[in-house]
């Protein structure tokens, strides 16, 4: 299958990429800093591209099956406007080509009324403050994605893993729809069910909660990695 990425230089976008290869996909991956794309293989093509350039959006998807996007960007007090601007231009671009499969990057801090993920410090310190706080412009928009998304008539699948954390390898982890209680989810493990959407259609036109059940990070580490790291330079896409 043809598969092509965006924000395939970030964490989970490498990921996705590297797993598609292994799987036999043909890839191409979108990123605004080619050079620095750390991955070759004669099945993969980098494509310099930008989701706020709709015309780069059009050249990277014509041709392709299927579109998965990895998009992400580090909090900010400024808005964000790249996860709607993003869903908006490879919308226009797979109508334009005729492609029909989206699977994209969201959060369950979208959705804190989808279920609890804690106890009483997680759920009314810890979580709004992220989501109210520190990331509160981010998860803004990924909720204008959502809904542009699920506007559309593609056949979309929107990805909610939880807090974010790397790992060696595909291990144990959960998928269904709209919320699992786990609190963290590893990025090879939302990379290889991003890659499982692609042919398994019980998950069409939903949302698909994602969770790590073993081998995860402890809550106070995460929160203290998430408060205090540097934004990434010139990198769109670090889901």
């Amino acid at each position: 299958m043809n598969i092509v990425v965006f924000g395939a230089n970030g964490p989970t976008g490498r990921l996705v990429v590297r797993l598609a290869l292994d799987e036999g996909h043909r890839v191409t991956a979108v990123t605004r800093s080619p050079g620095s794309f750390p991955l070759a293989h004669p099945a993969l093509r980098v494509e310099p591209g930008d989701v706020f350039d709709t015309d780069s959006v059009h050249r990277a998807i014509a041709g392709h099956d299927a579109v998965l996007s990895a998009l992400g960007v580090p909090y900010s007090r400024e808005e964000i406007t790249t996860y709607s601007t993003g869903a908006r231009a490879m919308l226009s671009a797979m109508s334009a080509h005729g492609v029909r499969r989206l699977v994209c990057v969201s959060s369950s801090a979208v959705d804190v009324e989808a279920g609890p993920h804690g106890g009483f410090f997680f759920e009314h310190v810890l979580q709004p403050f992220v989501t109210g706080v520190l990331g509160r412009t981010l998860y803004d928009d990924m909720k204008r994605m959502e809904r542009v998304v699920a506007a559309s008539d593609t056949d979309w699948t929107v990805m909610r893993p939880s807090g974010l954390f790397d790992a060696a390898a595909v291990s144990d982890y959960r998928t269904a729809e709209r919320y699992l209680p786990q609190k963290f989810t590893a990025r090879v493990d939302l990379a290889d069910a991003m890659l499982r959407q692609i042919d398994d259609r019980r998950h069409l036109r939903t949302t698909v909660a994602v969770g790590t059940v073993s081998g995860t990070p402890s809550v106070a580490r995460l929160m203290m990695r998430e408060a205090f790291k540097r934004p990434p330079r010139a990198v769109l896409g670090n889901a």
